[in-house]
């Protein structure tokens, strides 16, 4: 008997420090979401990378210079409760802002807080651990990796974050090929999370795509990318999507006035028995350290970018009166 498609949300780095920390220190948990929170409440499962550490202890990473360090309270895992977050990838170039002693109190705090996470821990083998959750009926899967920080590469005996060149003759990546085609098996649907790559660019590097595919043919249904501050084109390969970058979706970051870091989407991926069915995106924007949904124009001329981008994977894309841009087989 077939069951009720899932919808799963799914939006890029989410970043809860600095001056948004500061806000939060006076505003609700409900705060960085702004008018979002209703399109995220309305799925069956929600997913951010969390562009930072949520912990009140540890120092500055100090080993060697590094321009920005994340870092906000605490109490703010009650930002990610408040729109229902289900998991996070911790796997990214901001985890380890401020030392293991953090990355392990955040560890704990997720857990306290039932929020599963995936591509940082204690040591290689929680990092790279598949996170998992029944989902009306059916089990979802989660990994995460990064190329990014190689220095704060997890080992046997050593915190960190679930590294991997995207280079297929690089042991690492052979390493998460069959970790993808294995843990597959196991669950009706794996998400793949990549941080990966510059912070900059509208097309994904070439690696990217090649990796990609190869994620793919391991068994991924859903390679979601992000790092990029920009979003960047989507593509169905075998029928399964490929989000070669998110974009930012909460942060404090100056906004570029040619690249516009601030725009974004919610990606709301449906799937039926496991198998996915299309994509439709609902443009937004950051405004004074909050995701807000796009006005029609605004939204519009989001969709109308992502369309372009799109072009050069051959994917159906079309902008729907109800003000999303649907993509893949709702697309057509």
């Amino acid at each position: 008997m077939e069951t009720e498609a899932l919808r799963l949300a799914l939006v890029g780095d989410c970043m809860f420090g600095r001056l948004v920390n500061e806000a939060l220190e006076h505003a609700a948990p409900e705060f960085p979401w702004g008018d979002t929170l209703p399109l995220l409440k309305a799925a069956d499962w929600r997913f951010c990378n969390l562009e930072c550490v949520i912990a009140d202890g540890g120092a500055p990473w100090s080993a060697y210079p590094k321009a920005f360090h994340f870092r906000s309270a605490a109490k703010n895992v009650a930002v990610l409760g408040a729109a229902r977050i289900d998991a996070v990838s911790l796997a990214n170039n901001h985890v380890l802002d401020y030392g293991y002693d953090a990355l392990v109190e955040m560890l704990e705090i997720l857990d306290g807080a039932e929020i599963l996470h995936a591509g940082a821990g204690r040591n290689f083998e929680e990092a790279s651990r598949m996170a998992t959750a029944e989902v009306r009926g059916r089990k979802l899967g989660l990994l995460a990796f990064t190329d990014n920080e190689p220095e704060w590469e997890a080992s046997a005996d050593r915190p960190g974050i679930f590294y991997v060149p995207v280079e297929p003759e690089d042991p690492r990546a052979a390493q998460l090929l069959e970790s993808v085609r294995s843990d597959a098996a196991a669950v009706d649907l794996l998400i793949v999370s990549a941080h990966w790559g510059p912070n900059w660019g509208y097309a994904p590097p070439e690696e990217h795509v090649r990796f990609a595919h190869a994620l793919v043919e391991a068994g991924a249904g859903v390679v979601f990318g992000h790092s990029s501050h920009v979003f960047r084109g989507v593509e169905f390969y075998r029928d399964r999507p490929i989000i070669y970058g998110a974009g930012d979706f909460i942060d404090d970051y100056a906004v570029d006035e040619v690249e516009r870091n601030d725009e974004s989407f919610i990606f709301v991926l449906e799937t039926e028995d496991g198998t996915p069915r299309g994509l439709r995106l609902h443009p937004t924007v950051i405004r004074n350290f909050q995701a807000r949904q796009a006005s029609r124009t605004e939204g519009k001329r989001i969709a109308g970018k992502m369309r372009q981008l799109c072009r050069a994977f051959h994917t159906p894309a079309n902008w729907s009166d109800q003000g999303h841009l649907a993509l893949g087989t709702m697309g057509e």
